[in-house]
């Protein structure tokens, strides 16, 4: 099996982002939301990242945050990648292109019809998540990844909702992602994360890798 990427998000700490960075995690996600429990203001996401090894890709995870704004956080934290997870359009993604911001397209997902706004965002990697009513993302909560099937093949997935260390193999054999995104599913309470829950959760996914 290919080998998973993982993203562990919600990062708070600068001690745990450097823990968890010494894991050969692939990323490490920060939320820029401000009604999130885990929201971080982006000069403390700067003093992070500017201790982190060279190779590990910092996410800032966006919500409905204006163009201009978005771009400045960007700029003035030094983040690699903007993931928008609320209702971002695809000319508002176009734009951010255009002022030099990569970003990745995060979808909630409840019932096959959601996928159908995938279509309209011009990306080969996109992030499933759970669909719920009152927050975007964080929930703990999962949804039916065999919808996942109905997906065009040309979609690389990057795995969120729910994630956790009694369910992560079976999400990688179910969808067998590009990556898997975690972030309640290793925490000890909002923002703060169990390193011994980060190491099991990757000791489970290489071991999912490993099997044919």
């Amino acid at each position: 099996m290919k080998r998973v990427r993982v993203k562990i998000c919600g990062i708070t700490i600068k001690e745990q982002a450097l823990a968890i960075a010494a894991l050969n995690v692939d990323a490490l996600g920060f939320i820029l939301y401000q009604k999130s429990p885990r929201y971080i203001k982006p000069n403390k996401i700067r003093s992070i990242i500017n201790v982190l090894p060279p190779f590990v890709k910092t996410v800032g995870v966006f919500v409905n945050e204006s163009i201009a704004d978005l771009t400045e956080i960007m700029l003035q934290s030094g983040l690699d990648l903007a993931q928008l997870s609320g209702d971002e359009s695809p000319d508002y993604c176009r734009q951010l292109t255009e002022n030099g911001i990569s970003w990745i397209r995060s979808f909630r997902i409840r019932d096959p019809a959601d996928l159908d706004q995938t279509a309209l965002f011009p990306a080969n990697y996109i992030l499933l998540d759970a669909w719920s009513d009152k927050d975007f993302g964080g929930t703990g909560k999962t949804f039916d990844w065999h919808i996942i099937d109905q997906l065009p093949d040309r979609y690389e997935i990057i795995l969120a909702g729910g994630i956790n260390l009694e369910n992560v193999e079976k999400a990688i054999k179910s969808v067998q992602p590009y990556g898997i995104d975690v972030s309640s599913g290793v925490e000890e309470s909002p923002g703060v994360k169990s390193i011994e829950k980060v190491k099991a959760l990757l000791k489970r996914i290489r071991m999912s890798e490993e099997q044919k």
